[in-house]
């Protein structure tokens, strides 16, 4: 075979199969950029919310629209509630995090023997029923306590370890403009903005809004159904 032939057939290669690839990959990964995502759990800072091994499912668009494979902002539409949980790059090291918003812009937080406490004002915490912990391992279970958080606005779960050496004690802080403070459900397993400091809004990637699939590593990734299109606020109401 001459090189002319050679050379046709590779052409012919590249406009009928590895051209439309391309364009249709490039497609693809634009639109998990800079529209919809998925980011998997690989630690316990969120539990009981989010458990390891959890894939939560990250909406792009609930703030803003960024050019694709970028930090850069197109426009801007909304921004971080109290109590949403968000996906963002950690001011550390750039680690890929998931946690939640508990402090806004100009807010004074601050933590007091595990007690949040936000412009002043103490946040309650009430009892849970054991039925919340279903997918919680009874060892955790054992070495932990729940409660019901009612941050302003929104009410969710939280976990402490009362065994472990943990930041119980922090602030009172201001949080900057155009920053958030977050802290994981997890408050004594939880390396979050007590000590990385508040994230800009610039390095917040989405929302996550709901776990599409659940896979428990301690027992052989062993699927947990019912954890399945599970959404992230379905335990949250407006707080009293």
């Amino acid at each position: 075979m001459d090189a002319k032939t050679l050379r046709a057939r590779a052409q012919q290669l590249w406009r009928k199969e590895f051209r439309p690839l391309l364009i249709t990959a490039l497609v693809v990964f634009a639109a998990r950029s800079s529209f919809a995502d998925w980011n998997t759990v690989p630690t316990g800072s969120m539990k009981p919310t989010i458990l390891e091994g959890d894939r939560v499912f990250v909406n792009k668009l609930a703030y803003d629209l960024k050019v694709p494979f970028t930090t850069l902002h197109l426009a801007e539409w909304s921004a971080p509630h109290r109590g949403d949980i968000v996906v963002f790059f950690s001011p550390k090291d750039g680690t890929r995090l998931v946690k939640r918003t508990v402090g806004l812009p100009g807010d004074t937080v601050e933590l007091r023997n595990d007690q949040l406490i936000i412009n002043g004002a103490a946040v309650a915490y009430q009892p849970i029923a054991e039925d919340l912990l279903g997918d919680v391992s009874q060892t955790d279970r054992a070495n932990s306590v729940y409660a019901s958080e009612q941050l302003p606005g929104r009410t969710h779960l939280v976990a402490g370890i009362p065994a472990v050496s943990a930041m119980r004690n922090f602030g009172p802080i201001t949080v900057p403009a155009n920053c958030y403070f977050m802290m994981g459900d997890n408050r004594d397993n939880s390396f979050d903005s007590r000590y990385f400091g508040a994230v800009p809004r610039n390095r917040i990637v989405g929302r996550a809004t709901a776990v599409v699939a659940s896979l428990d590593s301690a027992h052989h990734w062993r699927p947990r159904w019912d954890r399945f299109f599970f959404s992230l606020d379905h335990e949250s109401q407006p707080g009293k």
